[in-house]
């Protein structure tokens, strides 16, 4: 647990512009990775893939990210995390210009790996940097604040991406993130205060990265919230990657649909997810979470045995299904944070990313390899996928219980 007595204060207004500036970062990051799913049946067609190699386009990101997140548990604890933050944004927008400039599929698989080291550091950093400076009974706010930017990326960031993917190519989203990515790096490093939080504290002694990362590995403590990110990742990452070419194949979906789909799921989910953050404040982030999962069952296995059907109940199944799936990350992440002291804080969330993104690209690689292709082009056992989707949220509500606040 942070310590805000003897963390330097901030204002409210600097703690919201702050704020403020992690959900930009996290914005652009999240959308790099969530407009891959859309354009999946894009790719399928301009590369003549299958459902196996989209996965492995799709977990080649998150696979890159996890091993990188591993290498950067080795150092991000003794660095600022400002720089931290912006090295790595730097490094992540070099890697989406690559995508943009992609000629073919193996060219943008190794440029999905580039993205994907830099861009998996992100998102622990952005975290580490809100445990360190947001007092815990506010965090769970302040969490879904940033997290609401994964909505923010489907109601403004995929529409716009998929129409100017659909007028001038798939490679012009890429090109967009990019330079949208440089432009926001001197805007960071201005309103961003340097957060030395972990450095200077003297609550206890200096140790190198290296006993810090085996302290984080192996302190029991914390085998409960890494085991339970694992099955957090399953429980949707299974069927998301998945559900833009399912409700084009199978539902009967053109293309251009596809916007409203995550038009109207962001749209909710930018007020549900910091509506979440609230009650979890309020209530308990532990209760929250096991609400939320076992209520998310039921339009998983709606949205997996869709067949033919009208757009509008589409959208009302899918929507639902956004706002509990990832409405019940707000909780969990909030949960996880606050498992370890402030001074491994930053090599823990870089293992926690690293458990994250490998699960989450390991969950999209299998749902690629159940799912198969018939002749007319429908993709077949995608209610198996489903299947492993519903034990792992069930079996994540129990895992919760795990989870301790350090301290």
């Amino acid at each position: 647990m942070s310590q805000p007595s003897t963390h330097p204060l901030h204002t409210i207004q600097k703690e919201r512009a702050i704020i403020f500036i992690l959900a930009a970062l996290q914005f652009l990051h999240i959308l790099d990775f969530v407009i891959m799913m859309p354009l999946g049946p894009v790719f399928m067609e301009s590369f003549k893939i299958d459902s196996a190699a989209f996965g492995l386009l799709v977990s080649s990101y998150s696979i890159s990210a996890g091993v990188f997140g591993l290498i950067g548990a080795l150092f991000l604890d003794s660095y600022d995390r400002k720089m931290s933050l912006l090295v790595l944004f730097f490094g992540f927008s070099f890697g989406t210009l690559l995508c943009a400039f992609a000629p073919n599929y193996g060219f943008l698989l190794f440029a999905r790996v580039v993205a994907g080291g830099f861009g998996g550091m992100i998102g622990a950093t952005v975290l580490s940097i809100i445990g360190d400076i947001i007092p815990v009974f506010r965090r769970g706010t302040a969490t879904g604040v940033v997290m609401s930017s994964f909505s923010v990326a489907s109601v403004v960031g995929i529409p716009i991406g998929l129409s100017l993917a659909n007028k001038f190519g798939w490679h012009f989203p890429f090109l967009s993130l990019a330079i949208a990515g440089f432009l926001i790096l001197p805007i960071g490093y201005k309103v961003l205060p340097s957060i030395r939080y972990h450095l200077d504290s003297d609550v206890h002694p200096k140790q190198s990265q290296l006993k810090s990362l085996k302290q984080v590995i192996t302190k029991k403590d914390h085998f409960a919230p890494f085991i339970f990110m694992v099955f957090l990742m399953f429980g949707g990452f299974t069927i998301i990657p998945f559900l833009s070419p399912f409700l084009v194949s199978n539902v009967g979906l053109a293309i251009g649909d596809l916007p409203y789909i995550y038009f109207f799921g962001g749209l909710f989910t930018f007020f549900t997810s910091r509506f979440i953050g609230k009650l979890s404040d309020r209530y308990g982030k532990l209760m929250v979470y096991q609400i939320i999962s076992i209520a998310a069952v039921i339009p998983i296995v709606i949205v997996v045995t869709l067949t033919k059907t009208s757009l509008p109940v589409v959208l009302t199944v899918t929507t639902l299904f956004m706002i509990l799936v990832s409405g019940r990350m707000v909780p969990a992440f909030a949960m996880i944070t606050s498992a370890v002291e402030p001074r491994i804080r930053g090599s823990f969330m870089s293992v926690n990313s690293a458990i994250q993104q490998i699960s989450s690209g390991a969950a999209s690689y299998v749902a690629g390899l159940i799912l198969v292709q018939s002749p007319d082009n429908q993709l077949v056992n995608y209610e198996l996928v489903g299947m492993i989707s519903v034990f792992s949220l069930l079996f994540s509500v129990y895992l919760a219980k795990k989870v301790k606040i350090a301290g």
